[in-house]
């Protein structure tokens, strides 16, 4: 089902329904995967002290690590725009600063466990040894197994993956390719639909390929994406992006790293000699760094500042009241693909994403929030 519908999406041009997405849902999307970034390394760092195979050491130490990792990787990542150093060093440290936090982490956890024993042992990824399914069980899925009342059943499941699907996919592929990022290779100035259709033809394939093995879907990552076109952006010495570096480059040395730590031995044991604290610091990171630029959040923010000395944005025309009521309405559309997501009906959640382009246009069709104000709150 998925394959068949994203196929027929990319032949049918589909990915043109994009044009009706606004910045309204982008930012509520965005900072949806954010909150589960930082909630989700939360918990598993809470996990630590509740779970009674655990420790109060090895929770401590849970905590110290990922915290450690944490406030590492973001300060380094901000030296960028401190006037520390030279350019260059700043420059250069600023981009490797979340590997330099999954550096330091590792050494903070690898001298608890020198100093402080088995105590302190953390625990760290598991990875099988060989390039193997994890259970053991025949590389291609027995479908043919599937009772014919489970293959009809499977319906209602597969049409909401595939609509997650697709709104996943071109959701990060409009935030990625917005002009705030000043990118012109393979496009139309100022269009952000360009190559959409190619991307859901191979996405289409891949989940074929993907669905027979019983591996993971491939779709675009926002977060990562997020994260991965800004560290390319060029910026000025008063910290406003000039340009975006654009080559493919990073993107096949990353894929090439990941396909290496699947297929390899070596790359795999290095995996395993990382703690799962470090990764929950690094999905810390992660989840707010995605956060500068999202105006929804610098909205969130600005509820708690004072109107008379906060600097002036893009949408101080805007009466106050407007602003906090079009934020109020994300906020509960946030917690509405929350609360949905985490109950007994969160395979209806990819249509609750889908149900936020009509209520985007139904509060400017009803009145609630006037013409000309929404076209500065929710201007491209």
């Amino acid at each position: 089902m998925p394959l068949a519908a994203a196929c027929l999406s990319s032949v049918t041009s589909a990915s043109n329904l994009v044009k009706y997405l606004t910045r309204f849902t982008d930012e509520i999307f965005s900072t949806l995967i954010s909150f589960i970034f930082v909630v989700e390394a939360v918990q598993n760092i809470g996990r630590s002290f509740t779970n009674p195979a655990s420790s109060f050491t090895k929770g401590l130490m849970t905590l110290i690590v990922a915290v450690s990792t944490y406030f590492t990787a973001s300060t380094l990542r901000g030296l960028r725009n401190t006037v520390y150093f030279t350019k260059g060093i700043r420059k250069n440290v600023s981009n490797f600063g979340p590997t330099l936090g999954v550096v330091a982490g590792a050494l903070i956890a690898r001298w608890a466990k020198l100093s402080k024993g088995a105590e302190a042992v953390l625990p760290a990824l598991a990875i099988p040894q060989t390039f193997a399914t994890t259970s053991g069980r025949p590389w291609l899925v027995p479908i043919m197994d599937l009772p014919v009342w489970a293959r009809w059943g499977a319906f209602l499941p597969a049409l909401m993956a595939t609509v997650l699907l697709f709104l996943d996919q071109n959701i990060t592929v409009r935030l990625v390719n917005n002009p705030q990022y000043k990118m012109e290779k393979g496009r139309r100035k100022g269009n952000m639909l360009d190559g959409m259709h190619a991307d859901m033809l191979i996405i289409s394939v891949l989940t074929f390929l993907t669905s027979l093995v019983g591996l993971p879907w491939l779709v675009a990552a926002t977060v990562r994406s997020i994260s991965h076109v800004r560290a390319l952006s060029i910026f000025d010495s008063a910290g406003k992006l000039k340009s975006t570096i654009e080559q493919r480059i990073t993107g096949l040395s990353i894929h090439s790293l990941i396909g290496a730590c699947v297929l390899f031995d070596k790359p795999r044991a290095v995996l395993t000699q990382i703690p799962t604290p470090v990764l929950m610091g690094l999905f810390m990171f992660l989840g707010t760094s995605a956060l500068p630029g999202n105006e929804m959040w610098e909205r969130i923010k600005e509820l708690f500042k004072d109107s008379d000395i906060a600097p002036k944005e893009r949408w101080s025309a805007v009466p106050r009241k407007v602003t906090m009521l079009f934020t109020a309405i994300q906020i509960a559309c946030l917690g509405a693909m929350v609360y949905v997501k985490e109950s007994p009906i969160g395979v209806l959640f990819p249509v609750v994403i889908a149900l936020l382009a009509p209520l985007r246009f139904a509060l400017e069709k009803t009145g609630m929030i006037k013409k000309e104000d929404m076209d500065i709150l929710d201007e491209d």
